[in-house]
This record gives structure tokens, sequence and C-alpha cells, in this order.
């Protein structure tokens, strides 16, 4: 940790707790008591009113007025933060995010109820593979270096790319890199399971406008229809999670009908099959058909 990261860490924590002995300092961020000494002696410097007490339970402490004045986040704020890191550990896979869970556990008070809420992911053995494809790609964003991957297509068609790294993003259930391909000349989204042979190369790049093309792609909306679908009720909840309880009414004493919009190809067939007998498509019929062939083609995998 560097020592500009360390002060403002133990401004943080002594703006949440009375006192924290040099000790406590010293195993938290791993260094010697000297340099806890010193840490104290270098915010002081900077008129941050630290305090000390000596004795068997001294320590450092920091003035209540200042604590009055500069504390930004609650205590319920920093439990929920920490909440929010705890049950994404499994996404994240990152040392960082254990370290700043660490820090943040030393800034909430012992005698506060942590635990109200609970986050459960699935714990995917692939997540963990990917590591250090994940390191590798945050490591080049950070310090604009090109990289270099084999990226296999959906079809199972390999290509070289070279290209610009900007921004690493997680939906629902897997981690993408966006960045700039510098083969097809333009901005491309990869997903981190289909790069292979990754390499961070020395040379660096100069960042292009990258939030114009942000806001170009936010803008932009994939090609939706709207279906009517009858669904059971032992479904219902999914579709309240994802469209919301306004896109369903009742039907029948066995069905519901829900009005969605999904995508008119294989990802939006690939949903809705999901569910299998608990859904059935309605209108429009055009969809149904296509649906349909969908499924057949499926089925011929098994005749």
């Amino acid at each position: 940790m560097e020592k500009a990261e360390r002060l403002i860490s133990i401004i943080m924590i002594l703006l949440k707790k009375d006192i924290v002995s040099t000790t406590e300092f010293s195993q938290l961020f791993n260094v010697s008591k000297r340099t806890i000494l010193r840490d104290m002696e270098t915010l002081s410097l900077s008129n941050i009113p630290i305090y000390s007490i000596n004795g068997v339970h001294g320590g450092y402490g920091i003035m209540d007025e200042y604590k009055f004045d500069k504390r930004l986040l609650s205590s319920s704020d920093l439990e929920n933060i920490l909440t929010a890191l705890g049950g994404l550990k499994q996404i994240l896979i990152s040392e960082e995010v254990a370290a700043t869970i660490k820090k943040i556990e030393a800034m909430v008070s012992p005698l506060s109820l942590k635990g109200s809420i609970q986050l459960s992911f699935y714990d995917w053995e692939g997540r963990s593979e990917i590591l250090q494809t994940l390191k590798a790609c945050q490591e080049s964003i950070l310090k604009r270096k090109l990289i270099s991957f084999d990226y296999i297509d959906k079809n199972g068609t390999t290509t070289n790319r070279i290209v610009e790294p900007y921004q690493l993003h997680f939906s629902e259930t897997s981690w993408y890199l966006k960045g700039f391909c510098l083969h097809r000349q333009r901005y491309r989204t990869f997903k981190l399971s289909r790069i292979d042979n990754l390499n961070v190369d020395e040379t660096t790049f100069n960042p292009r406008d990258y939030l114009l093309e942000q806001e170009h792609e936010a803008s932009y909306q994939p090609q939706l229809v709207a279906i009517k679908v009858m669904i059971s009720p032992s479904i219902k909840d999914q579709f309240i999670e994802r469209y919301g309880l306004k896109s369903i009414e009742n039907y029948s004493s066995e069905y519901f009908l829900a009005t969605i919009y999904v995508p008119q190809n294989s990802i939006g067939f690939q949903f809705l099959a999901s569910f299998g007998t608990n859904l059935k498509i309605v209108e429009p019929k055009t969809y149904v058909e296509e649906f349909r062939s969908y499924l057949i083609k499926m089925l011929e995998k098994y005749s």
C-alpha cells in the first residue's frame, strides 16, 4: 500500500473509532510501529487534529470537532458498503476487494448490527479460472498498455486482436472487456471467457475520446419485439423481477398472460426455451413460427 493511501485510510478509521493503538494500525497495514509513528507525525503537520493517549489502553484519536465536520459516511452507510462488497466477492474475484473489505471492517463499530442483509451469487469455478485474464486487463487499462489475444467468436472462429483496453464490465453472469480494436478500427466488446493467449504489450497508447463512444453506446438499443406469452404461476416471480408486475395480467385459472420485449434472434429464443413447458408464446404469429423452427432444429440434434 502506498503511503498516501495508508494516510487516508488512517484518517477514515480514526473518524469512525475513538482510540486505535499503534499495534492495531501496524497489524492492519502490515508495517512497523515506527512507520505508524511517522505517519501520525505527517498527519499532524498536515493540520489533522490527531492526539495520543499513553498507557495500556492508549493509542491515537482524532478531535471530535473534526469528526463532526468531516465525517461523510455514517456507520449505517459503511455497513451497507460492507454488505455489498461481501456479497459481490464471488463476482469480483479481486485481491483489492478483500483488502477494501478489511479496511471498512476496521471502520465499523464492533457493536453495530451487521449481517441484516446477505447477498449470494453462484460460486462458479470458471470465474476463478479467468482471474489472470481479469487482472491482466485491469493492469493494461490502468497503465494504458496495448493487449493482444486470440478471440473465439460464437461460431468458433478464432482471430487475433490488438486492442486498446478501456473498461471492464460485468453483466448478469459474465465479464466483458470494452476497448478499441486496431484490426477493426472500431470499439468492440469482448467476452473474457472467449479470450485466449492474452499478452500485455509494453507499448502504451494515448486514450481516445471513449466517453463519446460510451454515450453513443448508451443511446443504442438492441432491436426488440413485443410478444405475449402464457406463463404458469411457478415462473410468475421471475417475470415480475425482470419485467415488473405491470407486464402481467390474469388469463385463466392455470395461466397468466405476460407482455414482454425480447430479441427476435437466437438469444431471445434461448431465453424463452429456458422456461420449458411453463411458457407458451401466443403472438405475434411470426415470432411463434420462428421459435417453432428453432425448437425443431434443437430436437433434430437428438433424433
